[in-house]
């Protein structure tokens, strides 16, 4: 029998929230083991509720539809996209990082499109290869939806409040106040993404 042997390297699918508190100089980032999705269309029937008193000050204006109170950004910077297709993308339609008062003011304020909001930390590789993937969707979706991330080290309350226990999770809140959000935890495939955007929301 031959004595050399082949080792299997499993990717993580998702990190512990709870990494924050490892100090940075001493510890790498070690994903927690879980290889298949925890639960990953579970309804997050209070994070309207949450969200709820992060609302504070003047909306941030219309998503999608509506008057807007507020631009975003005053130019749109138009910027290569790397792909076969060789599509030009604005600098709208990226994924932008907000605080969880701004969450909050999307949240209640006036929208029609889908909003997903994306909990990340910079330390967490499965986070990299989604924020990847959300930028891709940002510009197939275009303006019909919204795509934010909310870094998870700036806003540890929040996400501990939102139930973020493992990253990244995503929060897909329909407009439609009677549709229950939904949240999934760990790297998923765009497909099952655009089949929550498309049929759930």
């Amino acid at each position: 029998a031959s004595s050399s042997s082949s080792s299997l390297v499993l990717v993580p699918l998702s990190c512990p929230l709870y990494r924050r508190a490892s100090p940075p100089s001493t510890t790498s980032c070690v994903c927690v083991a879980s290889f298949a999705l925890r639960g990953p269309l579970l309804r997050a029937n209070a994070a309207v509720s949450l969200l709820e008193k992060y609302q504070h000050g003047p909306l941030l204006g219309s998503v999608g539809g509506g008057r807007s109170r507020r631009r975003v950004s005053g130019t749109r910077r138009l910027v290569t996209f790397a792909s076969p297709s060789a599509k030009y993308i604005r600098e709208d339609y990226l994924v932008k990082k907000v605080s969880a008062k701004e969450v909050g003011q999307l949240v209640k304020g006036e929208r029609s499109v889908p909003l997903v909001v994306d909990f990340y930390a910079t330390w967490c590789g499965p986070c990299i290869l989604m924020a990847q993937q959300l930028e891709m969707l940002a510009v197939e979706y275009e303006n019909n939806v919204l795509f934010v991330k909310v870094d998870t080290d700036d806003e540890y309350e929040f996400a501990r409040d939102m139930q973020v226990r493992g990253l990244p999770t995503l929060y897909f809140i329909s407009p439609d106040p009677s549709k229950d959000a939904i949240r999934t935890e760990g790297l998923i495939p765009p497909e099952m993404i655009k089949n929550i955007i498309d049929n759930e929301m």
